[in-house]
This record gives C-alpha cells, structure tokens and sequence, in this order.
C-alpha cells in the first residue's frame, strides 16, 4: 500500500526543488560585501604608506615624485590582486593568496619601474624606495585583510553557503573540515538548503549525467581536492594552483561582455572593410565576365533569437543553381546522400569555374559580410548562419541554443573541418564554443582563421 503524501512533506520537496532551480542569492551578496570590504582595507593601506611616504621624503628631502610613483604602482597592484580573484578569495588556500599576493607584488612593482624609468627618469635610488614602499603596502595589506577576514568571520559575514554532496562519509569530513577553517569562505548548509555552489566529496569523479545535473542547478560546482587529513581524490590541490578543488563555472555572459565583444568586431572590422574593398571589386567583375549578372545575392538566414537576418556574399554559382542541384540530385543517388549528411558537394557543377572554385577554397566569398557584421547582425566568430534547409536538419534543442548567440563571420568549425564535418560533427564544435565562448576564444578562432584559410584543408 502505497504511504500517503502529508502537506509538511510536499512543503520539503517543494523547498528542494526549489532550492535547486533557484539557488539563495544571499551568497552573492556576501561574496560581493566581503570583496568590497579587502578592497577597501586594501586602499586604505594604501593610503597609509604613501601619507608616510610622502613624511618620509618630506622630512629627508628625497625624490618629490616617489610618492604619486608609489601611488600608482600601488594602485596597480590592487588592480592585479583584483584580476586573481583576491576579492575575497573564497576557496584559495594560504598558499595560494601568498602566491597571487606574490605575483601582483612583482607585475606591479615592474610596471611602476618601467614608467618611472620612461615617462619621469628617476635615479637608482628612488626605484629601490619604490620597492621597499610596495612590499610595505603588501604587508601592511596582509595585516589589514587577516583583521577584516577575522571580524567577518566572527559576524557570519564570510564564506558562500555551499552544499555538499558524493561519498557520505567523506561529504560529512568535509563539512567538519570546512568548519573548522571558516578562513576558506565555505560554509556548508544543511541538505535541501538553497546554495549557488556544490561541492563533491568523493574518490571518483560523478558521472556525466550527474555532474550535468549538478551544473544546471548550481552556478559554481567544486570537485574538492585532498585536504591536510582528508584523503579525497587524490588530487593535491598544488596540482591546480592551490585552489580547493577543481571549479567548474559556466561563463557568465554580461551586458559588459557583450560589449566588449562589439567593441573587438568594430576595431577589426571597419580596417578591414578597407583592406579588402579591391580584392571585392576584382572578384565581382571576374565573376560579371564568367557569368554575366549580378556579382553579389543576399541569402536569408537565421541570426540570433531566429531574427532573419539578409547574408551579403559574392556569387559563387550559376544563376540557375538551384535548378542545377535539384536535376544533380535527382538523377545521381550519391549526391544526394554527400548533400544529405553534408549540405556541400565535393564536385559541384554549380560553382563558377575558375572566379567560383578560387573565391570558395579561399572563403573570399564571404568577405561582403563585414558589412553584415558592422550592421550588428553578425559577428566576427560565432556559429554561421545557415540557410533553412541546414537548420532543419537540425534537433530543434540544438537550433534553439544556436539562435542564443550572434551568428560569426568564422567559427570553430571553419577553423577545424570546414566542408568535410557532416551534421554531427558541426553540432558538436558549435556547442563546444557555444558553451565555453570567450574574448579569448574568439580572438585564437580569428587568428586560426587565417590559418585555416592559407592551408585550404577542407575546403570546396
């Protein structure tokens, strides 16, 4: 006989369910005061050794510049502790932040010295004094930060409320651990707690659907290392920079980002808009004289959010090419099945000869969309739009998740297989970039562009 469903236990599941598609928010909220707080004790250290500083030479009559030198330097330095993720630093071991600490001290010391050396020409003296001032500015930093970090502690201030999961005798280890060293900024809570991080606990990694599962629900999942007395993984946690485990976060995707990336196809595009405006002009009036008529067409595609979006290329075939591919396929049964998996053939009657193979091979043809691109309807590198007949062969998911992003100029998949990729294959170098997408991303998928281009593997 099946047990009756109480209210109080739908309540429970309710909150679980809930719990893990929309996760507290409370520990970004802490996340973001306590960082704000060390960067304000940062700057406040900051301004302590230069006020000395500035006594200092006062009193002693040295360089009048060595203050605004350390001032800036200083300023540099907290801007390369901020680049670490220093602020807060949630998750890093001692080593760590010494380390980080370390390398923001050294990139910041160096850019301090080379622009007094060019811009102020100071003496051997004063580039001493400056490194003497910026160790000051680091220690005074670590003592203001480790009483920051203490009184946040002590007012339940610090620390994002992780949930913990895998092997339960080593998930409940770790919480005892985590809760002994509050100084690590992680702080379990109780199963069916809302939490944005996961961590895993275990001697074997999850298995996809499950770490899959975990990804969705939660914006950050850590697969903790070993720890001093808790043998987790057998992964030491200097293999991967001293963190406390592997972190897993999805790319966030900001209106800032979204930006830059804008930013970076304008300063591209419109130099080569002008670079190639002759390679244009010769190519359409090659292909006027192989196959009078218009050199260019537009093709209806689809662009983001499935916003048809008119494709400007120069022409590649003969006017009547579809009547062309339609009689192709018709007659000739291995065609059809090159087209079917591939939308492409290998041996197109269609194409132009000579202007249409050399534009194809070289994706000359494809130049006429920068204008698209300075339109905004598409982007230097992202996935390429396709015609309807190509989407439709397409699961409906997988269109849906292309339509997420700006259509590119180039992409993974140009730079890897080109033509010989059938559907699968696109599909899977298209999520591979939809999913881990960045600046620079896009900036090594356009460099290989050129590459990929110069070496015509793949191409027809």
């Amino acid at each position: 006989m099946n047990k009756a469903i109480s209210s109080d236990d739908l309540d429970v599941d309710l909150e679980r369910v809930m719990g893990r598609t929309h996760p507290d928010e409370t520990g970004e909220r802490t996340r973001v005061l306590a960082g704000l707080t060390l960067l304000g004790s940062d700057g406040a250290a900051l301004a302590l050794v230069v006020t000395l500083a500035h006594l200092a030479q006062s009193a002693a009559g040295a360089d009048p510049m060595l203050p605004r030198l350390l001032l800036f330097a200083g300023g540099i330095l907290i801007g390369l502790k901020a680049a670490q993720s220093l602020y807060p630093g949630f998750g890093l071991h001692p080593a760590a932040r010494l380390r980080k600490r370390g390398l923001a001290f050294a990139g910041s010391g160096a850019i301090g010295s080379m622009a007094a050396l060019t811009l102020m020409a100071v003496d051997a003296a004063t580039l001493v004094a400056l490194w003497l001032g910026l160790a000051g500015v680091l220690a005074c930093q670590a003592v203001a930060g480790f009483w920051v970090r203490r009184r946040l502690i002590v007012r339940g201030a610090w620390g994002l409320p992780v949930g913990l999961c895998g092997n339960p005798a080593k998930a409940a280890a770790l919480g005892r651990y985590l809760g002994a060293h509050p100084d690590l900024g992680l702080r379990p809570v109780a199963e069916g707690k809302p939490c944005r991080v996961q961590l895993w606990a275990g001697d074997t990694l999850p298995d996809g659907a499950k770490l899959a599962a975990m990804r969705e629900a939660h914006a950050e999942v850590i697969l903790v290392s070993d720890l001093p007395r808790l043998r987790l993984s057998g992964v030491h946690p200097s293999d991967h920079g001293d963190h406390i485990g592997l972190r897993l976060v999805p790319p966030r995707h900001t209106p800032l980002r979204a930006s830059v990336k804008r930013g970076f196809d304008l300063a591209l595009t419109l130099p080569l808009v002008v670079l190639t405006a002759p390679v244009v002009l010769f190519a359409a009036a090659a292909i006027r004289m192989v196959d009078p008529g218009p050199a260019f067409y537009v093709q209806q595609r689809e662009g983001q959010d499935g916003k048809p979006i008119g494709v400007l290329k120069l022409r590649t075939m003969y006017l009547d090419a579809d009547r062309m591919l339609a009689e192709l396929l018709e007659r000739d049964p291995e065609a059809r099945a090159e087209w079917e998996s591939h939308f492409k053939l290998q041996d197109d009657p269609r194409v132009l000869p000579g202007i249409g193979t050399f534009l194809r091979v070289s994706s000359l043809d494809e130049l006429p969309q920068l204008l698209n691109i300075l339109r905004g309807d598409m982007s230097l590198v992202g996935p390429r739009p396709f015609p309807a007949y190509h989407l439709a062969a397409m699961p409906s998911d997988f269109r849906h998740r292309r339509a997420s992003v700006v259509p590119g100029l180039t992409g993974l998949w140009q730079i890897s297989e080109r033509s010989t990729s059938d559907l699968e294959g696109q599909q899977e170098l298209d999520e591979f970039y939809i999913d881990g997408r960045s600046f620079w991303g896009d900036l090594a998928i356009f460099l290989g562009t050129f590459w990929a281009v110069l070496d015509r593997r793949g191409a027809y």
